[in-house]
């Protein structure tokens, strides 16, 4: 059910507990994509959007080490640590985020980010989504 700015949106039903049996790489979003539903699936249920939003602030030492290697030029190996980890860390929030939704895939997926100092943020979404398979 969709919701209009301001109005609020109904809240899913709570996620089942997770079985003792059933590690969390078994509750894992088997498909992201960048487009609409991935080969050889169609898209049964569009839930709606999802998000998992990540900020990690630079440190010290790093972002001094980062600042010597701007005057040379060159890769900055540090900002790049920085940026994969905090990616990751919203991608992982973007899939838990689509799981308790009821969701079991991720269509559209996109990045966008942003950096107050000394902080990055990076911000994940797309669209939760149940796929099954094409030829069901």
């Amino acid at each position: 059910m969709a919701a209009f700015y301001g109005q609020k949106r109904p809240q899913p039903a709570p996620e089942p507990p997770v079985p003792p049996s059933e590690t969390r790489e078994q509750r894992r979003i088997p498909v992201y994509t960048t487009t609409d539903a991935p080969a050889g699936y169609r898209v049964e249920r569009t839930i709606g959007l999802c998000w998992g939003v990540a900020v990690r602030a630079r440190d010290i030492v790093n972002s001094t080490v980062a600042g010597f290697r701007t005057i040379a030029g060159g890769a900055i190996p540090e900002f790049v640590e920085l940026a994969e980890t905090t990616r990751a860390e919203a991608l992982l929030r973007l899939e838990e985020h689509a799981v308790q939704m009821g969701a079991n895939a991720v269509i559209g997926a996109r990045f966008d980010s942003t950096s107050v100092p000394p902080a990055s943020e990076i911000f994940a979404y797309g669209t939760a989504v149940v796929v099954v398979p094409a030829n069901d």
